[in-house]
């Protein structure tokens, strides 16, 4: 389910996620600009999916496109990683910030600094909320983002791309996450 902030034919939100929205995912968009967000459900208990989601100097365990990554400092609030990315993207690198990391919340952060590729001002927030499925419990995670439009692009163009990856970096998360569950690990990724 998504939900385009600006220009793109979205779908609605259902009431739990709309409120989630309002309350973590906050974007104030510029003329230029698209935002949008995106709500996955998960069949793994949230504290299993926020071990993955957290470890900000570790995306490449859940993002398929992310080849290597590199932290600059500490794990912590404006600390800065610089990510290697798979071939097949128009990037190679990109260099993110740490904005926010709130573990009792569920709610991480990040900007994009730097790096080879288009998305100019991109911010995005993920948080992860516990729920049950079908009678077990699961995890809704919801991603937004905020990110300029490229000049030669358009605001759905933009907002159809930043998705596509988002939904797969989600995707990706959730077969983690439900393979960990089923293998039966329930503790949190530390490592």
């Amino acid at each position: 389910m998504m939900m385009n902030g600006s220009g793109g034919g979205g779908e609605a939100y259902g009431a739990i996620e709309a409120q989630y929205i309002r309350r973590h995912h906050k974007h104030e968009p510029r003329e230029n600009q698209c935002t949008s967000a995106l709500v996955k459900h998960i069949r793994a208990p949230v504290h299993l999916v926020w071990s993955l989601v957290r470890r900000f100097d570790q995306p490449q365990k859940y993002k398929p496109f992310v080849s290597r990554c590199i932290m600059q400092g500490d794990l912590g609030i404006g600390s800065v990683r610089e990510v290697n990315v798979k071939s097949g993207l128009p990037a190679t690198t990109s260099t993110e910030r740490l904005e926010q990391l709130d573990d009792e919340e569920h709610i991480l952060g990040i900007r994009i600094v730097g790096g080879d590729h288009r998305l100019r001002n991109y911010s995005s927030i993920i948080t992860v909320h516990p729920e049950v499925i079908e009678g077990r419990p699961g995890t809704m995670v919801i991603e937004s983002f905020v990110v300029d439009v490229p000049e030669g692009n358009t605001r759905d163009e933009t907002c159809y791309f930043v998705e596509a990856l988002i939904r797969c970096n989600l995707s990706s998360l959730a077969d983690v996450s439900e393979r960990m569950a089923v293998q039966g690990r329930t503790d949190p990724i530390n490592q």
